[in-house]
């Protein structure tokens, strides 16, 4: 005896008091999690791969795709007869508690992966953030780590890091970097000027768009004093800095043009009547 079975039939037949459709449904809804948690893992890795650390990467990686598949699994569960409201009303008691042990965490993370969309630095970077200052070495979910001029490594929260006033001292290719230098009276303020920007001209490192400037700042109590404003690339402007300084000096002195002493003009009344 053969036995047809129509569609419809087949989708209600139940397993363990389960429609099959319902059971199919559940298998279907755990696979789409599965491919659309690796479709979103493997677009951050390789997003994010030139960006971050391999840990940190890695890191991020399998936690998008464990969550991925948490959420399938949670949208699932309804079809094979699993309420959630016992697992909602435990899940937001879990999630109060949770929420209040692990602020700062979870503080930490949001700030991180917006640091990681706006990008408000890298690593390698020059930086200045509050009262620290040196190269961004690492970039994490939860942290910053900077290695200060004093080789000396720091770690900020992305909390911090996010919420405070960043100085990216590299984010633009030029800096700029100003040198007050004195000359006496007597001197020829125009010849000093042509002489330090003839030496501007031939230093290799210094831009000529922007231009440099040098202008009289101020007549001081000594002397005229000079502003020489100095456009250099940003991954070289603190070498330059130190070097340009001396040899400023050293030129003008050998075109017999000097730096000032501190003086005083005492002017004494004589014929004084006693």
């Amino acid at each position: 005896m053969i036995i047809l079975f129509s569609l419809s039939e087949i989708l209600d037949y139940k397993i363990a008091d389960i429609p099959l459709i319902n059971i199919l449904t559940f298998i279907f809804i755990i696979l789409v999690a599965f491919a659309l948690g690796k479709i979103i893992s493997l677009n951050i890795k390789r997003a994010l791969k030139d960006k971050l650390q391999k840990n940190t990467v890695k890191t991020l990686e399998k936690s998008i795709y464990y969550i991925s598949i948490i959420i399938g699994f949670v949208v699932a569960l309804p079809q094979i007869g699993v309420s959630l409201s016992g697992l909602l009303v435990a899940g937001g008691i879990m999630g109060i508690v949770l929420g209040f042990a692990s602020q700062t965490v979870v503080s930490n993370l949001i700030s991180g992966l917006f640091l990681l969309i706006e990008r408000p630095i890298e690593i390698g970077d020059g930086i200045n953030i509050g009262d620290t200052s040196g190269i961004v070495k690492d970039i994490k979910i939860l942290s910053t780590t900077i290695r200060n001029y004093d080789g000396i490594y720091v770690r900020l929260p992305n909390d911090k890091v996010f919420n405070s006033t960043i100085q990216n001292y590299v984010a633009h290719g030029a800096r700029r970097f100003t040198y007050t230098v004195g000359i006496r009276y007597r001197d020829d303020a125009e010849k000093a000027m042509r002489i330090i920007l003839s030496l501007l001209d031939k230093h290799s490192f210094v831009l000529k768009e922007p231009s440099s400037e040098i202008f009289v700042e101020e007549l001081g109590d000594s002397g005229v004093n000079l502003s020489i404003r100095i456009w250099a690339p940003s991954v070289v402007w603190y070498s330059v800095y130190k070097e340009l300084l001396w040899k400023i000096k050293v030129t003008l002195e050998e075109n017999g043009i000097e730096i000032p002493f501190p003086q005083r003009v005492v002017w004494m009344k004589e014929n004084i009547k006693k």
